[in-house]
């Protein structure tokens, strides 16, 4: 597999000739393809994944909650807890855990016997070596702290081998399901201790996974292997002992058709983040394809309040009622895209439906900019002061459909009066150039999950070092309000009523301009691959799957 893998430097046209039997044997030769799998031999094998990107640092706390490089750390590391596509929490390295009533003190009970690659007990040291890094990170070395870890925490004791107390400054219900968060990983204490420069030599980091790195070269591939005496999978997926595919290799390919060509032809395994239009007809032919929601925000723009003309509520209610979300569904998606009825999931435990909020309506967008005092001139253009209204939109490379929506938006937003432009980057200088509440950056596209809600409102603000999303600071009462109270309610009883209230408020202020509901990520694979699974952040864990000829 390794040889067939590290060959795929194809062109479009060798690709494209791949329609006949003959002419896809013929590339597999060329290409120096050997067999992904063995035959007769249903617990075991290889398979490629195509991805279109692998990131610039594999520093663990920089890059496990990288879109592309978090399918690597899924499988090379565990987590504590397993949560699932619905937020269904069950045990992983953690097998049981309690809580105090205050929600402020909590024990995880470990299994005996887990081990990271490195031969380190995964034992309660070990814990409380990540979560110590995972609040606070090492940012004079460059590494950063997890940004959805609970800024409330304030330590964590190792009772005895496999018991850890967990503190909290004030209440963190969601403690528990942040440990299933894709940046939560579990790596080694000698990992750990390294300065970030070996952090960031992939073969030097040690997770307690089913796979272990073999090799890796960056920009281009990373091969994992599995490990053979790993025994503590979680018992959701229903395995807990050694992975069944022998190797997954992860290959960069950046072209999309290229990656599906590759599947269609048996080239690999796996095609990551193909077009959404290709997809029936893929399905149609007997690929399998996933479109897994994850936990988290919908796509959507995080709105800059402290831009002109972005202040004003009326021009944020209006580009609220000037976008329609159906034309995008129906003309960017397929019916596997789901309308967006708030500014979270509606999978995430938590949510409630204010579709009424969002719906389509030009004629009141028309009449609060005509109240807000843009007036149309001529040419269809808005303009007060003698500025014109205008929108700058960053399209999001971590999510392959962002630029066409962005140009449809532009569209429907053209013809309220608004001038659209349209910026793209690729991921290293969008991360560089692009942040929420940037200087030239009134509407940062929002891609991004958690595992729970009650995380949501201190990221909206700037409270215990929020991302204060909307640039509001202190100055929204009601937004802080409410943020305090869901930090501090002990029961889902009484957070899930506050999180209503939010969400219903933010949506009216026209702080969050919802697209649709988020599928980052698509999966097209070989009708020969089974039995995958998709965790709580939509992404594919083959640690369970088998490969058949």
């Amino acid at each position: 597999m390794t040889e067939r893998l590290f060959s795929l430097s194809l062109s479009r046209r060798r690709l494209l000739i791949t329609s006949s039997a003959v002419a896809t044997g013929a590339l597999v030769a060329m290409a120096g393809f050997t067999p992904a799998h063995s035959a007769g031999e249903p617990n075991g094998g290889d398979i490629t994944f195509l991805i279109d990107s692998l990131g610039d640092s594999w520093i663990p706390n920089n890059s496990a909650i990288s879109s592309f490089q978090g399918h690597i750390w899924g499988h090379v590391t565990d987590k504590l807890i397993y949560v699932d596509a619905a937020g269904k929490v069950s045990p992983w390295v953690a097998e049981r855990w309690e809580q105090n009533d205050s929600a402020t003190e909590f024990t995880l009970h470990l299994k005996s016997g887990v081990t990271f690659s490195d031969g380190t007990p995964l034992d309660a040291s070990a814990t409380v070596a990540n979560l110590d890094i995972w609040y606070a990170g090492r940012k004079k070395e460059g590494i950063n702290p997890i940004g959805l870890f609970p800024k409330t925490y304030d330590h964590a004791e190792a009772v005895d081998a496999t018991t850890v107390k967990v503190f909290f400054k004030k209440p963190t219900l969601g403690f528990i399901p942040t440990l299933g968060y894709h940046g939560s990983i579990l790596i080694s204490p000698k990992t750990i201790a390294q300065p970030a420069a070996q952090q960031a030599d992939l073969s030097k980091t040690s997770g307690s996974g089913p796979y272990v790195v073999d090799s890796w070269k960056e920009g281009d591939f990373v091969k994992l292997v599995k490990r053979k005496d790993y025994n503590w999978g979680p018992a959701a997926v229903g395995h807990t002992g050694p992975a069944y595919l022998d190797t997954i290799t992860y290959k960069l390919v950046s072209e999309p058709s290229l990656r599906v060509a590759a599947v269609q032809s048996g080239q690999a395994d796996v095609a990551y983040n193909a077009s959404p239009q290709e997809l029936t007809s893929l399905k149609q032919d007997g690929f399998t394809v996933a479109t897994p929601r994850y936990l988290g925000f919908v796509n959507g723009w995080a709105i800059n309040t402290k831009l002109a003309p972005y202040d004003d509520v009326k021009v944020r209610q209006a580009l609220q009622a000037g976008i329609n979300r159906r034309e995008i569904i129906d003309t960017v998606y397929t019916p596997d895209w789901k309308l967006a009825t708030s500014f979270i999931q509606s999978n995430v435990p938590g949510a409630t439906d204010h579709s009424e909020l969002l719906a389509y309506n030009p004629d009141r967008a028309e009449k609060l900019l005509d109240e807000a005092g843009w007036k149309k001139r001529a040419d269809g253009i808005r303009t007060k002061d003698g500025k014109q209204l205008s929108l700058t939109l960053n399209s999001n490379p971590y999510l392959v459909t962002s630029r066409s929506i962005d140009e449809l938006i532009a569209q429907q937003l053209g013809k309220i009066g608004w001038k659209v432009d349209i910026r793209a980057y690729d991921v290293v200088t969008y991360g560089q150039k692009v942040q929420y509440g940037g200087a030239g950056v009134p509407a940062y596209e929002v891609t991004r999950s958690f595992i729970d809600a009650g995380t949501v409102a201190s990221i909206l603000t700037n409270a215990n070092n929020g991302e204060n999303w909307f640039a509001l600071g202190e100055s929204d009462q009601k937004i802080n309000e409410l943020r305090d109270k869901i930090a501090s309610a002990g029961s889902l009883e009484a957070r899930n009523p506050l999180l209503d209230e939010l969400q219903k408020y933010v949506l009216e202020q026209g702080y969050f301009i919802p697209r649709t509901q988020m599928v980052q990520r698509i999966y097209v694979q070989s009708p020969k691959l089974k039995g995958e699974t998709y965790n709580g952040v939509a992404y594919a864990s083959y640690y369970a799957a088998t490969i058949s000829d």
